[in-house]
């Protein structure tokens, strides 16, 4: 199957909406590391996707605001928290472009629990906190649950001016229109859309980190990262999952 390009633009969404939130505050640190090192923790029928001769790994803290389920309100409290994941990027058999979560530590334990019964994602129980002040964001996370418990990450940056459209890593980086995971032993393609990005440069202050390490990557966050951005945000939608191996409907 043809390639799906990189593109800023978010296709349709197929069928209904599922779900809705918006990401806020996001750091988008990112190391380029050898395809191969990949490949073993990709679902199966995926591939690594790959820019300028590498793949990537990303480590991505935010903040979740105003999550929902289908196309209802947002719901209280619950659907607000603090969030940070490992990313990796994948192809499927149809040639279809998404990311593969290694964690998802998030602050709401009833998020957790929800999320991993329904989609069987890698969330995980944290304690977490962002913060901002003097221009600098602070992005903290510790793991209660499940093990190894204790497993931390603090992050900061600061943001600097907004990038101009068209950059092929950076789109490349964030422009993703859905996630592989597997579900009930199937590997599935879960598709989202959103606004273009509104991505700014930013320096990275400080990283001390061990989620990427713990997630199959070790001293890949020893070095500086490849690639700093940062973006205000975004509202996303999310549709049903499909079988990986089918096209999406028309």
């Amino acid at each position: 199957m043809p390639l799906q390009p990189v593109t800023a633009t978010a296709p349709e969404l197929p069928g209904r909406q599922i779900l809705g939130q918006s990401w806020r505050d996001l750091a988008f640190l990112h190391w380029r590391v050898p395809p191969a090192a990949v490949a073993p923790l990709l679902p199966q029928g995926t591939r690594p996707d790959v820019h300028d001769g590498s793949t990537w790994v990303g480590l991505v803290p935010f903040r979740m605001v105003g999550a929902g389920v289908g196309p209802g309100p947002a719901v209280p409290w619950l659907g607000s928290f603090a969030e940070t994941n490992v990313r990796l990027y994948s192809v499927d058999e149809q040639g279809r472009r998404g990311v593969v979560f290694r964690t998802l530590e998030a602050s709401r334990l009833a998020v957790v629990l929800g999320a991993r019964a329904a989609f069987a994602l890698p969330y995980a129980w944290a304690r977490m906190r962002v913060e901002e002040a003097g221009g600098v964001l602070t992005y903290a996370s510790r793991r209660r649950w499940p093990a190894p418990r204790g497993i931390s990450t603090r992050v900061a940056v600061r943001p600097g001016p907004l990038l101009p459209p068209g950059d092929p890593l950076a789109e490349f980086l964030t422009a993703r229109w859905g996630l592989h995971t597997r579900i009930l032993g199937r590997t599935a393609y879960v598709p989202n859309r959103h606004e273009t990005w509104p991505l700014q440069s930013a320096e990275l202050l400080e990283l001390d980190d061990a989620l990427v390490a713990a997630c199959g990557l070790p001293g890949v966050t020893a070095r500086p990262p490849d690639s700093v951005l940062f973006s205000r945000g975004v509202r996303t939608v999310f549709a049903m999952p499909y079988n990986a191996r089918r096209p999406l409907p028309a």
